[in-house]
């Protein structure tokens, strides 16, 4: 029996709190029944592809870093990889590894900021993290130390923690202090303990009840676990496909309530992320991580959506083990100085890696002179906005039978924050036609 006597009615959530961007949410009931519900996305067009037209190669990589100040590490990797692809640029093994630790330490800084300053406060009963300073100040302490480290990571590697500019086109533009490596190494190894402690407080938090089974996407790598290289892989075919693929995979589409473009591949739905990637790819996952997901009850497969916390704080584990790895190997090769000349000239090419959202393509043509004319990307949440409605549709029933209309609210709200959704990002693109 619902907690709510009145059991007709409509809850409009006009701004999502705790979520880059602007999303809302509505669902009326009839009777207990669930007449509508709606995940509407609110944010303003963005144009950004069109910001590269003209622009030579080396110029790209830094410029669509602006795209997102979260995941602008992704966004700038992704361009070099489609870049690089797109005039046939050899990247070496060093600058290889150095990519994956730039890549793995903005991992590190998002999944930090999401759990304990965006999920947590819903499953301890605080409207933010703000009144936890007083209630847990230890918790909060030990979020933003890790935080600050991850920050300092990234700037160790990429040059600063926001918008990096170390990193260009196949290389290196100034290499890393390998003392200051050595400090990051030393300091992440006296992490572990902070993790094991953040590990510890999810285990206590009570995850909500819902599975929908869906399709998972992430990319696979025969030899690692997938974030910077790989193909695409889906959970419903078993089977991979290519990064140029990518138009066939996530066959954008779009909807009357949602100025983000939306994306379906073997079904009506799929999901990218966290939760997609440790369901696809948890055998490479470090051993470490995996005792973290057998601690935390995360079994593969995975069908609850509200799990995506749980999955970040896996891959927290994962990426400061396999980065400590790859440190170690940096420090004892040492880093050389290396060819980073280019000649612009024609060609198409497409980049993808993991982001802390999913899997981000971007797609890059130039002309004979060399200079950027086309332009596309597809961000990680816009692959998502689908399959988080549709969760929301599958879920509100039981909501409504069971919870208060505050309840209600709550739990609909925790979804979408669940996804950690980049909401600005997935707004990019509007093709307008004149008619005389």
């Amino acid at each position: 029996m619902s907690k709510d006597g009145n059991k007709t009615y409509t809850i409009q959530v006009d701004h999502v709190t705790r979520v880059e961007g602007h999303g809302s949410i509505k669902i009326s009931t009839r009777d207990g029944k669930v007449e509508e519900l709606k995940l509407s996305i609110i944010e303003a067009h963005r144009f950004f592809e069109s910001f590269t037209d003209g622009m030579l190669p080396h110029e790209i990589p830094w410029i669509v870093g602006r795209i997102c100040g979260i995941c602008c590490v992704g966004h700038q990797l992704a361009a070099s990889k489609a870049v690089e692809s797109a005039l046939g640029l050899a990247v070496s093994p060093q600058s290889q590894r150095l990519r994956k630790l730039l890549n793995e330490s903005q991992i590190l800084q998002s999944h930090l900021l999401h759990v304990y300053f965006l999920a947590i406060p819903d499953y301890v009963g605080a409207p933010s993290v703000l009144p936890l300073i007083k209630t847990h100040p230890e918790v909060v302490r030990r979020a933003l130390k890790l935080k600050h480290l991850a920050n300092e990571f990234t700037s160790v590697i990429g040059g600063r923690a926001l918008h990096p500019m170390s990193n260009t086109l196949r290389g290196w533009r100034k290499l890393p202090n390998l003392d200051k490596l050595e400090q990051i190494r030393e300091r992440l190894l006296a992490a572990l303990p902070d993790l094991d402690a953040t590990v510890g407080i999810v285990k206590s938090l009570k995850i909500p009840d819902f599975e929908r089974e869906t399709e998972y996407v992430s990319l696979k790598h025969p030899d690692e676990y997938a974030l910077y290289d790989g193909e695409v892989y889906s959970s419903d075919s078993g089977e991979t496909a290519p990064a140029s693929d990518y138009r066939n995979i996530t066959n954008e589409f779009t909807v009357p309530h949602s100025t983000a473009k939306w994306a379906r591949w073997h079904r009506e739905s799929y999901m990218v992320g966290a939760l997609a990637r440790v369901n696809n790819n948890y055998n490479q996952l470090h051993p470490a991580a995996q005792e973290a997901a057998e601690t935390l009850g995360l079994h593969t497969p995975c069908y609850n959506p509200y799990m995506n916390n749980v999955a970040q704080v896996v891959e927290i584990v994962h990426c400061a083990h396999n980065s400590l790895a790859m440190l170690e190997q940096v420090l004892d090769d040492g880093l050389v100085k290396e060819d980073i000349s280019h000649t612009p000239g024609p060609g198409h090419g497409v980049g993808a890696i993991e982001v802390p959202r999913g899997t981000l393509f971007h797609e890059f043509r130039f002309d004979d002179e060399g200079r950027c004319c086309g332009a596309d990307a597809v961000i990680p949440t816009s692959q998502n906005i689908n399959n988080i409605e549709r969760d929301m549709k599958a879920f509100a029933p039981r909501m409504v039978a069971e919870m208060s209309r505050e309840e209600v609210t709550l739990h609909l709200e925790m979804l979408l924050r669940a996804y950690d959704p980049c909401i600005s990002c997935s707004v990019h693109m509007l093709d307008v036609e004149f008619v005389d």
